[in-house]
C-alpha cells in the first residue's frame, strides 16, 4: 500500500512517531518535486524521530478553516440561547405585562369605609352610593370629553382641568389606568351619560360609596371630615417589585380622614382596596367571555382583590346627650361644653359652637366658602372644646383652696375682712364687690377674690403648681387629636421669663395670668372632686367591631392619678360648691329655679378676664367682655357626670354660662339616664364633718 504525501518537507517541530509507517512502504514524490525534495524514504523500526512535513507559508489548512467555523456557529448559537433564556425567562414578565397593557384596563375597586357609631350603637357616620365618573386616559378620545363637558355643564376652568389631568398621564403606566376624573354626579346627570355610553370612549360610570354624615352639624369637630387626597400623600410606588399594590396606598380621588375620629382612626375605618382588571377593545369598552374565547387562557391570574371593608369605630358619645348639649350652646354666639362619665372618664358629649356641616366640608368647597369660614370671627372651624386653651377663671380657685387645706395652712373658719380691693406693694388688685368678711366655704360660694388673694400669699406658686398638675393641668390628654395641653406656670418659668413678682400667685390664683385650661380637662378634673379623688384618662373610643359584628378591640378605663387631697377636704370643698347654685349669696344663684327639677348639683362659676382681640365682631357680640364660664357636677354627694360650659365673650359665668350647664344636666337625668336621676337638691351648711385629720395649723405667708 503507498501513501502519497502532499509536498511534505522535514520540519524538526513535527515528527511521525514510530510504527505511524509500516516498515519498508516507500513514499513516492508528488508532483511537481524538485531538487532537494525528498523522493522516498525508508522508515525503520527504532530509528530517531524524523522531520515531519508542514504546508508551505501562507497556505490555510481545509481542517483548520473547518474548525474555527464550527467553532464561531457554536459561540454564535449560545449566544442566541441566551439571549432567549433572559428574555423569555429572565424579562418574560416585563413584556409580558407590556403587551398585556395594550388591551388590559385596570381599576381601582374602593373598600366601604368603616361607620361611626355611638356608644348604643346608633350610626353617626355611614356610607352612601354615589355616582362617579372615570376615565382612562388611553382610550379617552377630544370627542368623549367633549360630549362629557355637555353633559356634565361643566366649566371651562373645569373643563381646563379636567384635560391637564389627561394630558398628565397619557404616557407610562397610568395611560391604562382608570382615574376619578368626577364625582356626586346627580342621577340625571348619570342617566344622560348612560345614554351617550356607546361613544363615550375611554368613560367608565361607576357607583361608589360616599361618606355621609346623617345629623348634619352634629358632632361635628369631634367626628371629623373627609376630602381628597394631596400630591404630597399619594403613594410614590404604584406596586410593589412583585406586581401587587401596598394595602393603604393612595392614589388621586382617594379621600383620606382631615380632622376628628376620621383622621384619629384612619388606618381602621378605611379598609383595603381592591382592584380589577378588565380586557378592552380598541375603544376601551369592556369585552365578554364570548369575545375573549381563547384569549382568555392568556390572562394574567391576579385579575381581581376583593376589597376588605374598614371597621366599625364606636365612641363613647351618647347622641341624644350630644344633641342636647349643642341645643343648649346655639342659644349663644360662640360656645364650648364637655360631659364627662364621672368615674370612667368616658366622654358623653363634647361640643363646639358653631360648627361646619362635615358633608359640606366633605365635598368640593368652594373658595368663596371656604374664605368665609376662614375669616368668621366666630371660628366655626376651632374646636374650642378640645383644640383651645383659655383662661379658667375661678374655675380654677379649688386648687389653691385644696392645696391651703391639704399644707393646714389656713383655718377654713376664719373670716377675712373683704373690702373690695387688695394691696400688694404698690399693686391694687380688685374683687367684684366688697363682700365683709368670708371664710373659705363662702367665699368659694360667692367668689371672693379678696379671700384667694390672701391665700395666694400663704399658699405660694409652687404649691399650687404641684396641685394643679395632679388635677392635669398643662398636661396633655393623650388622645392623638391635636387637643391642647393649657398651662401651669412655675417659679422657674417665671425666672427664665423676666423674673418673678409677688403679684403673680395673686393672678394665678384666679386662674388669670399665664394660667391656661381647655373645657375637657376643666370637666375632668371636677369629675375627680366628684368622684372621691380619682383622675381619670379621657375615653372616645370605645370599641373597635368588624363589619360582621365581632369584636376587635374594647377600651377600658384608665386611671391617671388620684388627688393627694383627704376626704375631708374633698367633703368641704363639695359642700361649697353646691352653696354656689344652692345658697341665696352664690354666684350661681340666679340660675337655679326651684321651680324647675334641677338637681342635687356642686359647681364653680368663672368670669375670665381677656383683652379683646382683633379678630373681628359683630352686631350683640363684643369681643372686649370676658369669658363665661361653669364647671360642675351631679349628684354632689356621688356624681354621674361633670359638665364644663365656656361662653366665648359671654359676661358673668354664674348668669350666662351656669343656666347652660344646668340644662345640659337636667337633659342627661330627665332623658338620657333617668333611672340615675337624682333627688333636688337643697343648701347646705358650711360646716364639714369634724376630723382630727383636717384641723387646720396656721402658717406665716409665703409669698412665693
Amino acid at each position: 500500500m503507498k501513501i502519497r504525501l502532499n509536498r511534505l518537507r522535514f520540519d524538526d517541530r513535527l515528527s511521525l512517531p514510530v510504527g505511524a509507517l509500516p516498515t519498508g512502504i516507500t513514499a513516492p514524490l508528488s508532483p511537481g518535486g524538485g531538487t532537494g525534495e525528498l523522493a522516498s524514504a525508508t522508515l525503520h523500526s527504532g530509528s530517531h524521530r524524523s522531520p515531519a512535513s508542514s504546508p508551505s507559508a501562507g497556505a490555510p489548512s481545509r481542517e483548520g478553516g473547518l474548525g474555527w467555523a464550527v467553532l464561531i456557529v457554536v459561540v454564535c448559537f449560545a449566544a442566541l440561547v441566551a439571549r432567549l433564556i433572559y428574555l423569555q425567562v429572565v424579562q418574560g414578565e416585563a413584556y409580558y405585562q407590556r403587551s398585556t397593557s395594550n388591551f388590559i384596563k385596570e381599576r381601582d375597586w374602593p373598600a366601604v369605609r368603616g361607620q361611626l357609631r355611638d356608644r348604643k350603637g346608633r350610626v353617626l357616620v355611614e356610607n352612601d352610593p354615589a355616582y362617579s365618573v372615570y376615565l382612562t386616559p388611553q382610550f379617552t378620545t377630544p370627542d368623549s370629553l367633549a360630549r362629557l363637558r355637555r353633559h356634565l355643564d361643566l366649566s371651562e376652568e373645569q373643563y381646563t382641568a379636567l384635560l391637564d389631568r389627561v394630558a398628565a398621564r397619557r404616557h407610562g403606566r397610568e395611560r391604562s389606568q382608570m382615574f376619578l376624573a368626577m364625582e356626586h354626579i346627580s342621577r340625571d346627570q348619570m342617566a344622560l351619560l348612560e345614554t351617550d355610553k356607546p361613544e363615550l370612549h375611554g368613560v367608565d360610570l361607576l357607583s361608589r360609596s360616599h361618606r355621609s354624615y346623617p345629623h348634619g352639624a352634629l358632632g361635628a369637630h369631634l367626628l371629623g371630615y373627609l376630602n381628597q387626597v394631596g400630591p404630597a400623600e399619594l403613594t410614590s410606588e404604584a406596586q410593589h417589585s412583585d406586581g401587587t399594590r401596598p394595602a393603604l396606598s393612595y392614589k388621586p380621588g382617594d379621600s383620606i380622614g382631615r380632622s376628628g375620629v376620621e383622621r384619629l382612626m384612619e388606618a381602621t375605618l378605611r379598609g383595603i382596596p381592591g382592584y380589577e382588571k378588565i380586557v378592552v377593545d380598541a375603544y376601551g369598552r369592556k369585552k365578554t367571555d364570548r369575545e375573549l374565547g381563547e384569549l382568555s387562557q392568556l390572562l394574567p391570574p391576579d385579575l381581581k382583590r376583593e376589597p376588605l371593608p374598614g371597621n366599625h369605630v364606636v365612641l363613647s358619645i351618647d347622641a341624644d346627650l350630644q344633641r342636647i348639649v349643642e341645643k343648649a350652646l346655639s342659644r349663644h354666639r360662640s360656645a364650648a361644653a364637655a360631659v364627662v362619665e364621672a368615674d370612667t372618664g368616658k366622654v358623653l358629649a363634647i361640643a363646639s359652637y358653631p360648627s361646619p356641616d362635615p358633608n359640606q366640608l366633605s365635598g368640593r368647597l368652594s373658595h368663596a366658602e371656604a374664605q368665609r369660614l376662614q375669616t368668621d370671627p366666630f371660628r366655626p372651624l376651632l374646636d374650642k372644646a378640645l383644640r383651645e386653651s383659655y383662661y379658667p377663671g375661678s374655675t380654677f380657685k379649688i386648687v389653691p383652696a385644696l392645696s391651703a387645706l391639704e399644707e393646714r395652712l389656713i383655718d377654713p373658719n376664719t373670716r377675712i375682712p373683704c373690702h373690695g380691693r387688695y394691696e400688694l406693694g404698690r399693686h391694687v388688685f380688685r374683687c367684684m364687690k366688697s363682700h365683709g368678711p368670708v371664710n373659705l366655704h363662702e367665699a368659694i360660694a360667692q367668689s371672693c377674690n379678696v379671700y384667694f388673694y390672701h391665700l395666694a400669699e400663704k399658699v405660694g406658686l409652687e404649691r399650687m403648681a404641684q396641685m394643679a398638675a395632679a388635677f392635669g393641668f398643662g398636661q396633655g390628654l393623650d388622645l392623638g387629636m391635636g387637643e391642647a395641653s393649657g398651662f401651669m406656670p412655675t417659679l422657674d418659668y417665671y425666672k427664665k421669663n423676666g423674673g418673678f413678682r409677688g403679684g403673680y400667685a395673686l393672678n394665678t390664683a384666679l386662674g388669670q395670668g399665664a394660667v391656661r385650661a381647655s373645657v375637657l380637662q376643666l370637666a375632668l378634673a371636677y369629675a375627680a372632686l366628684g368622684n372621691g379623688g380619682k383622675l381619670y384618662q379621657p375615653l372616645l373610643i370605645e370599641r373597635i367591631e368588624k363589619p360582621s359584628g365581632e369584636l376587635v378591640e374594647q377600651s377600658q378605663p384608665r386611671l391617671r392619678g388620684v388627688l393627694p387631697v383627704s376626704s375631708d377636704s374633698l367633703e368641704r370643698m363639695r359642700r361649697a360648691l353646691v352653696d354656689v347654685l344652692a345658697d341665696s349669696k352664690g354666684t350661681a344663684a340666679s340660675a337655679y329655679n326651684p321651680s324647675l327639677a334641677v338637681y342635687d348639683i356642686a359647681g364653680k362659676s368663672g368670669t375670665a378676664q381677656v383683652r379683646k382681640n382683633r379678630r373681628g365682631s359683630a352686631p350683640g357680640w363684643d369681643t372686649g367682655n370676658d369669658h363665661a364660664w361653669f364647671v360642675g357636677y351631679a349628684p354632689s354627694h356621688k356624681a354621674r357626670i361633670a359638665v364644663a360650659v365656656l361662653i366665648e365673650h359671654g359676661g358673668l359665668g354664674g348668669h350666662v354660662a351656669a343656666p347652660t350647664a344646668i340644662d345640659i344636666i337636667r337633659g342627661y337625668f330627665d332623658e338620657v339616664s333617668p333611672e340615675d336621676r337624682p333627688k333636688p337638691f337643697v343648701a347646705t351648711s358650711p360646716t364639714p364633718p369634724s376630723s382630727a385629720k383636717s384641723a387646720p395649723v396656721p402658717v406665716s405667708a409665703n409669698p412665693q
